[in-house]
């Protein structure tokens, strides 16, 4: 049997400068192993490397939203079916060793075996530069978030008279006092460093407050044109659609069902019933950052949208608790924000109109 005749499945274990890829044929025999660079060479080689031992049928990979992502545009683009592989559990490894083939080799397995269904993120869309740019915008929120608390606490142990002129001022008005005062003296002085060392800080506040504001300018017209459905909901700004639309992906059509969404957002419903008690608790599992978005929308619904409240008032009359009212409306609200996402084939049922 010639290799052209053979059908083949690979598999990667992705690194930062070397993937180690491994074929197996459609029995799960182990046919070959080998390293490749992680340049568009080394993926060019890589991939007549497969298609010489027969037909590529599928490769599974780990790590294809991190060191493995460029290798999966590549390999998507070039015609080669991509399926993310877990990494295997603690129990699998201690069984079976750990090495780079050995992983490479566990990865087409789990292909072969249908243990791994799952379709990657494309990553080569506008919802990848929306990613990429919130990125930058996340991190200057925490530190801007350090930053204010570190000048709070370097007041409540500053001397009396720097700590009693910035009595009862609010946050900006603390922020530009800070950043307009010359301290004066040497810094040997205790009176001096704490005012200068508030000065710096102030001003590192104003520089990170710019940069979040030229990177909302940037998200927000993103953001609408990718999906202006979405950010036309009651309840959704340009923050928390960004993050809905970074958890489906480029190609959110790769999730199977509304409720595959409501399962990677941690909304879809889990079974807490025990004895008498037949209830559901809130899912602690999925894409904790979308859920995150999803609370923020309920709440804002909670407060300005008539439906939201009507339909908290009838729940809490009928004797449910407000933990599990938000988890109803994150599971409404799932459903509602599925349908408005680009590119999906909407075949779910009617949203209820209690949300």
């Amino acid at each position: 049997m010639t290799a052209d005749e053979i059908a083949v499945i690979g598999g990667v274990d992705t690194h930062t400068d070397l993937h180690q890829a491994a074929v197996i044929d459609s029995i799960g025999q182990h046919l070959a192993t080998e390293a490749f660079e992680t340049t568009p060479a080394g993926y060019r080689r890589l991939l007549d490397w497969l298609r010489s031992h027969g037909e590529v049928l599928a490769l599974g990979m780990e790590g294809t939203g991190a060191y493995g992502a460029e290798l999966a545009r590549f390999l998507t683009a070039h015609g080669v079916t991509v399926v993310e592989v877990d990494r295997p559990d603690r129990k699998a490894r201690r069984t079976n060793g750990k090495s780079d083939p050995i992983d490479a080799y566990a990865a087409a397995t789990a292909v072969l075996s249908g243990r791994a269904t799952g379709t990657p993120k494309s990553r080569d869309g506008i919802v990848e530069a929306i990613r990429v740019l919130r990125v930058t915008r996340k991190s200057a929120v925490k530190a801007r978030t350090q930053t204010i608390n570190q000048i709070r606490t370097l007041i409540v142990t500053a001397p009396s008279e720097v700590r009693d002129k910035l009595r009862g001022l609010s946050a900006r008005e603390l922020i530009d006092t800070l950043a307009r005062s010359r301290p004066t003296g040497d810094l040997d002085g205790l009176t001096c460093a704490v005012r200068t060392a508030l000065r710096r800080l102030a001003r590192r506040y104003q520089m990170l407050d710019e940069e979040i504001k030229d990177a909302d300018k940037e998200i927000g017209p993103l953001v609408t044109r990718a999906a202006p459905r979405l950010v036309a909901l009651p309840g959704v700004g340009p923050e928390t659609a960004g993050q809905l639309l970074t958890s489906g992906g480029d190609n959110p059509d790769r999730l199977r069902s509304e409720a595959a969404f409501a399962h990677l957002c941690g909304a879809a419903p889990v079974p807490a019933s025990s004895g008498r008690t037949n209830r559901h608790r809130l899912n602690r599992g999925g894409d904790r950052a979308a859920n995150n978005a999803l609370h923020t929308i309920v709440l804002v619904r909670m407060k300005c949208d008539q439906r939201t409240q009507e339909y908290v008032v009838r729940r809490t009359a009928e004797g449910m608790v407000k933990k599990d009212i938000m988890r109803c409306l994150k599971r409404f609200v799932a459903r509602e924000i599925y349908r408005h996402l680009p590119h999906v084939i909407h075949t779910t049922r009617t949203l209820p109109q209690t949300t």
